[in-house]
């Protein structure tokens, strides 16, 4: 198959992008290596799939000296001219856009650029896969969309409404737009909510990779609502593992949908939503004994109040995910955090906070 995947040099993208290729499939990868966090992260992650220094060019396609399926170009989603360019040279089979302005607490600081990387940008997309007729839209949610949400586990059938901060309500924005345009040009387009995805090649800005760094190092750690909050991490390649299984499940018309009563999760157009988590939330501070196990060290730690945008708890019900993609979740929070500290001790010095 021909995929697109967007924000190839960010976490997910990089995993997602490096199993496909595995699987002989043919790559077109785009990111536009912002400075959100290290740059110097995600040009080592694109030197891992054999995208040279080069890759840091504006607009310029470069292909892989280690996979001869993968070409890349750096350029953003919000970029109208590129992104028209890159969908009118090339059909894809697939588009996989994982590309978006991470972070919770960051969007209230700065909110312009989630409204045009996460709303503009994904217009594009959309615009893209209509004028192409793409096959199959794949595109990254979030759990933090269910935001006031406090009746758990999270459904896919519960509605969100009531998001906590400006990035959940621009992945639900995103949500929305996808279902417009799979009610209007019948493009099949799947919407995977992510639950705190963790692992090696991670982003430094996460509390995990926070957690650890400061550990190992002794330096304090900052717990939030003194640690009082749950999060269901749900480790990398579990979260590649459903992206595949997304790819092979094109979505229809759901059969069952009631108009009267309708389920927000699946439509009378071509659009499936599902949970993609652990399904076992952790307690901060469990999860901190996690990382000191791990690393042999014992955390320093203030404890302070719930921060702006933050919510108490998630917790993911895969019960759709199983049924209808055949996936659940496989790796167990030790034998995750293990392997990511694994990686860690490899990699630190390479990528300086």
């Amino acid at each position: 198959m021909r995929v697109l995947v967007t924000g190839c040099a960010g976490f997910i993208g990089f995993h997602v992008a490096r199993r496909l290729l595995s699987q002989g499939h043919h790559v077109d990868g785009i990111d536009s290596i912002n400075d959100y966090y290290n740059p110097e992260l995600k040009y080592a992650r694109l030197s891992e799939l054999g995208v040279g220094r080069e890759s840091g060019q504006w607009g310029r396609r470069i292909g892989s000296t280690r996979y001869p399926g993968l070409f890349f170009t750096r350029m953003a989603l919000e970029d109208t001219p590129l992104i028209e360019k890159l969908f009118e040279a090339d059909k894809f089979d697939t588009v996989i856009n994982l590309a978006a302005q991470a972070g919770v607490r960051y969007s209230i600081d700065r909110p312009h650029e989630y409204v045009s990387a996460n709303l503009a940008g994904f217009m594009n997309v959309l615009e893209g896969c209509r004028t192409q007729k793409t096959p199959h839209l794949i595109y990254a949610s979030s759990s933090s969309v269910y935001g006031l949400n406090a009746a758990r586990p999270f459904s896919v059938q519960d509605h969100t409404d009531h998001p906590a901060s400006l990035y959940a309500a621009t992945k639900k924005a995103n949500e929305m737009m996808a279902h417009a345009y799979c009610h209007l040009y019948g493009i099949p387009a799947t919407g995977l909510r992510f639950f705190t995805v963790y692992g090696p090649w991670g982003r430094p800005d996460m509390a995990y990779f926070k957690f650890a760094r400061a550990i190992r190092a002794g330096r304090s750690i900052d717990l939030y609502n003194h640690g009082d909050m749950m999060r269901d991490f749900t480790y990398i390649d579990d979260v590649v593992e459903a992206v595949v299984h997304a790819m092979i499940h094109i979505p229809g018309p759901d059969p069952q949908f009631d108009p009267q009563r309708p389920n927000p999760s699946s439509s009378t157009a071509p659009y499936r939503i599902y949970n993609v988590g652990n399904t076992s939330p952790v307690r901060l501070g469990d999860f901190v004994n996690a990382i000191e196990k791990a690393t042999g060290k014992e955390a320093v730690v203030n404890y302070l109040p719930m921060q702006p945008g933050d919510v108490y708890a998630t917790e993911a019900d895969i019960t759709e995910t199983e049924q209808l993609l055949s996936w659940r979740p496989r790796t167990e929070l030790s034998r995750g955090i293990g392997l990511f500290i694994t990686w860690l001790d490899k990699y630190e010095k390479a990528f300086p906070a």
